[in-house]
């Protein structure tokens, strides 16, 4: 007797964004059916995802921008960056840069309409000299132009966040990474909590965090859920998410678990879980969504414009053109809208 097959019962996908605006939590069976779900489907995800985003942000695009202020030279392990002591990758590396580039690159900054200077260096935590250099950066780069400034430096206590409040900090990021299960899995030289601990400090101090993940390391569906939840539980106010850029010389070099409706799919799922949060689409937005980046704003409200750490971004009029074409609008610093650019610098 032949057997007749049943589909799967099809997932209204507008309800999920009915409990998202409402303030509950997706159950972990609508959470795997987000992911898991047919490409047929993806479009009706999005518009589903973009109903959260227009709720809490409107058709604004915020931009960051990108300065890798000390590179290479790291002693950890982190399996997916080309700037750990096991990558051989061939990259830029150098100390803390001098004050004058990081003007320079404040002024480039605020001249592509980014909101948020991102400074980062690599490291475990700086040392106090380096430290010292970054405090004083901060208060450079606030004195002269009207952006926000988030600072990445790795791991630090409540007596370093504080500092860096004082000095004018507006927001931390460190990354979870991945969910607390596998994070053994891409990095051994520190834990899931010693990341926790510094999320807490950050906060104890009154700055507002940010923190996300990276995407193609092997992870289940249940490690992208987890991480999901775990930045929920933290209440961090901006999300990061990165796609795996699979860097020569790294561990994760050749690896390609990844595809741009897969990678839409996870964006949907962290706005439905995340629904307030400034959602950004960060490193390899270009490698792993390529030609459907601009679906992605559907569901993000953020991007970097400019380079990444060690690998280049698009072009910034290739972005502003983007956020043009598909109907969104920049945001400023203060969050009121501000002119696109035509070009680079114009505007």
């Amino acid at each position: 007797m032949a057997t007749t097959s049943i589909a799967p019962a099809r997932i209204d996908w507008s309800a999920l964004a009915d409990l998202a605006l409402a303030g509950d939590l997706l159950s972990r069976a609508q959470a795997h059916a987000v992911l898991s779900a047919p490409d047929t489907e993806l479009l009706d995800q999005l518009a589903a995802a973009y109903r959260v985003r227009r709720h809490h942000w409107g058709n604004r695009v915020r931009l960051h921008f990108l300065l890798n202020a000390q590179s290479g030279l790291c002693p950890e392990d982190c399996h997916y960056c080309s700037q750990s002591k096991i990558s051989t990758a061939e990259i830029e590396k150098y100390p803390f840069m001098a004050q004058e580039k990081i003007l320079a690159a404040a002024e480039r900054a605020h001249t592509l309409k980014a909101g948020t200077f991102c400074m980062v260096i690599s490291g475990r935590s700086p040392s106090d000299r380096v430290f010292g250099d970054v405090l004083e950066a901060v208060r450079q780069v606030k004195a002269r132009y009207p952006m926000k400034i988030c600072a990445c430096l790795g791991l630090l206590d409540e007596a370093q966040t504080q500092q860096l409040a004082a000095a004018g900090v507006d927001r931390v990021n460190h990354n979870l990474n991945t969910s607390e299960d596998r994070y053994g899995d891409i990095c051994t030289t520190h834990t899931f909590s010693d990341r926790l601990a510094t999320i807490e400090a950050v906060q104890s101090a009154g700055m507002t965090t940010c923190s996300g993940g990276i995407f193609g390391l092997g992870e289940t569906h249940d490690d992208i859920i987890d991480m999901a939840l775990s930045l929920r539980q933290l209440g961090v106010t901006s999300v990061p998410l990165n796609f795996l850029i699979p860097i020569p010389g790294t561990p994760f070099a050749g690896r390609q678990e990844l595809n741009p409706r897969q990678c839409l799919r996870i964006l949907c799922l962290y706005r439905l879980l995340l629904p307030a949060q400034e959602i950004r689409i960060a490193g390899g937005r270009e490698v792993q969504l390529r030609q459907l980046q601009p679906l992605g704003l559907y569901a993000a409200n953020s991007i970097f414009v400019g380079d990444y750490l060690t690998t280049p971004g698009q072009a910034a009029q290739t972005d502003y053109a983007m956020i043009r074409d598909a109907g969104f609008v920049l945001e400023g610093p203060e969050g009121g809208e501000i002119e696109l650019p035509t070009a680079e610098g114009e505007g």
